[in-house]
């Protein structure tokens, strides 16, 4: 019984899943920034530092949750779910990275409307990541299990809806564009923006497990 007693317990994980999901809403934020100020270069440059400022400070939630995995002998929730929960929130994060560095490796000089439909989508995917994410704590009641749930389905409306954008993109740009190496840049950006999406609603798809085996 003492040898129980004196087990690390939970630990904050609920609390590193609030702190990651609200960088991730930070690098959506600076992100949507970015595409609508980018004919400026230096709110370009300004909101291209801030999205690598919330991705490196979610990696480092992401390596304390790793951390007190390790410290923890009793979890909120099963271990293997935490450990992929928190890595693919990380993974949303490093999306947003990698296109923001996309857009200035491959010297992308304006802004289309899809990569502004899709950006904007991506933006309202990570929101709700990070509202879904913060009901965890109270996850056993009812009432915020279904609100979990259906968070969860807006999520995979979105990640649907950025699908229909990313086929009709890709559709014009084949069709319109004449400049090959434009047509590789774009396509690259509205892959990775597409990609977004996806790895949000991975996140989605987490919660709803972690919802239905502990509500």
């Amino acid at each position: 019984m003492l040898f129980g007693k004196l087990l690390p317990r939970e630990g904050n994980f609920f609390e590193l899943f609030n702190q990651h999901g609200g960088h991730i809403v930070e690098g959506a934020r600076a992100f949507t920034l970015l595409i609508q100020n980018y004919a400026d270069p230096g709110l370009r440059e300004k909101y291209a530092t801030e999205v690598g400022n919330a991705e490196r400070s979610a990696d480092r939630v992401t390596a304390e949750v790793n951390r007190l995995l390790h410290k923890t002998f009793i979890t909120p929730i099963d271990r293997e779910q935490i450990h992929s929960l928190i890595n693919a929130m990380d993974d949303v994060l490093d999306l947003l990275q990698d296109v923001t560095e996309t857009m200035s490796l491959y010297d992308v000089h304006h802004m289309t409307e899809e990569v502004m439909r899709l950006g904007d989508l991506s933006a309202k995917c990570c929101e709700r990541v990070q509202h879904a994410v913060s009901l965890l704590p109270k996850i056993s009641q009812p009432a915020t299990a279904e609100a979990a749930i259906k968070t969860c389905e807006e999520i995979d409306k979105l990640e649907s809806d950025a699908d229909r954008v990313m086929r009709s993109a890709m559709s014009k740009l084949f069709r319109e564009e004449t400049d090959v190496r434009e047509l590789i840049k774009l396509k690259t950006i509205y892959e990775q923006l597409e990609s977004i999406s996806d790895r949000c609603e991975d996140v989605a798809n987490l919660i709803e497990g972690v919802v239905l085996e502990n509500s």
